[in-house]
């Protein structure tokens, strides 16, 4: 079993012979707007996963992903040739979902940063609720002041 050092910089290689083989050796017109995003190989180095994204809509995504698995054959002799290990690995597409979550984590950051100007807003126009000494005093003591 190899460790996860070497299944990482193995992910790396993937990755870059992965995007290389797509731009040079694949000529379906539905991965020309793919980008690679990551790879990951499993720590006995006989899987990995190719993560994805693609600029358009659903269909877009969806001939994407039909294109990936006619070329995978191409891929996986492309990886095949340029890593340096006994066996090549599976390879398996995932659509990668970050730039959805990064744009729904910044519509949430917009809310929270208008929220926040109505809050200070709000808090320059405010009053304090009690007196302008809040602490108690005898009456005796303010008196002699």
């Amino acid at each position: 079993m190899a460790d996860s050092a070497r299944a990482a910089k193995l992910a790396q290689r993937i990755k870059v012979v992965v995007a290389e083989a797509l731009r040079r050796r694949v000529k379906d017109p539905r991965v020309e707007g793919l980008t690679v995003t990551d790879a990951r190989v499993t720590n006995d180095l006989q899987h990995a996963t190719v993560y994805y994204t693609v600029f358009g809509d659903e269909t877009a995504q969806s001939e994407a992903k039909i294109g990936l698995e006619r070329a995978k054959g191409v891929l996986r002799a492309e990886v095949g040739k340029n890593i340096t290990v006994r066996l090549t690995p599976t390879l398996e597409f995932v659509a990668d979902v970050i730039p959805e979550n990064a744009s729904n984590l910044e519509a949430l950051l917009r809310v929270a940063k208008e929220r926040d100007a109505k809050l200070a807003e709000i808090s320059a126009n405010a009053e304090f609720a009690g007196d302008a000494d809040p602490y108690k005093k005898d009456e005796d003591d303010a008196e002699e002041a």
